[in-house]
């Protein structure tokens, strides 16, 4: 029988693009998380620190991007022209531009998400202004970088298997990169509830206990 999976969210400092994401990880791990335990890691932290948040002033949108964000879901990251420069920036000026298109045929025919599935992952994952805690709610925040990568990084200097997710108050959870094989629908439903919180919680880091132990 399956041991039951504790969640623990760790409190952090505020984290910013000076830390190191691994350094952070094992300093709030060392005394919770052991072998059999997964750690998780919300991916926008993991993107802070590599320095992929932008104010909006920061960022000069072209005239593509100020199209393109009239296309995309009012209720979505994409609704301003500086996010979406973003965008473009990170998938090429072609892609962004073949997604506005499918976008506006799949609206003709009353379908919604196209935008994304043409322009990829890390055009889904970009958080708007208020999409993040507090001083980062004032920023536009990307995807993380090599999210496979960082999740081996820190199972190399904790010892314990680590994810980095993306998780929301509306129950949806992407299992973006690990440090080996996961089962990610579990994880999924284990995370439904969003533990981390997406405002001044302060709890980025999520330990699941026993999450591999039976």
């Amino acid at each position: 029988m399956m041991a039951s999976s504790a969640k623990i969210p760790l409190r952090t400092h505020l984290i910013t693009e000076k830390d190191d994401i691994v350094e952070v990880v094992w300093r709030y791990t060392r005394d919770v998380a052991e072998p059999g335990d997964l750690i998780t890691v919300a991916e926008s932290v993991v993107a802070i620190t590599q320095g992929r948040a932008f104010l909006p002033e920061q960022i000069k949108p072209g005239v593509l991007a100020r199209i393109l964000c009239r296309y995309t879901g009012r209720g979505g990251s994409l609704t301003s022209p500086a996010s979406m420069q973003l965008v473009i920036n990170e998938v090429g000026w072609w892609r962004a531009a073949l997604g506005g298109v499918a976008a506006l045929l799949g609206k003709i025919v009353g379908r919604t998400g196209d935008f994304y599935r043409v322009a990829g992952i890390q055009a889904a994952l970009v958080d708007d202004v208020a999409g993040t805690m507090p001083p980062y709610h004032r920023y536009i925040v990307l995807g993380p970088k090599d999210p496979d990568k960082v999740a081996r990084a820190i199972k190399a200097k904790t010892g314990v298997d680590a994810v980095i997710v993306d998780a929301n108050d509306l129950h949806k959870v992407d299992v973006l990169g690990a440090s080996g094989p996961v089962d990610a629908s579990r994880v999924q439903k284990i995370m439904a509830d969003n533990p981390a919180g997406n405002s001044e919680e302060q709890t980025p880091i999520v330990v699941i206990k026993n999450f591999k132990r039976k």
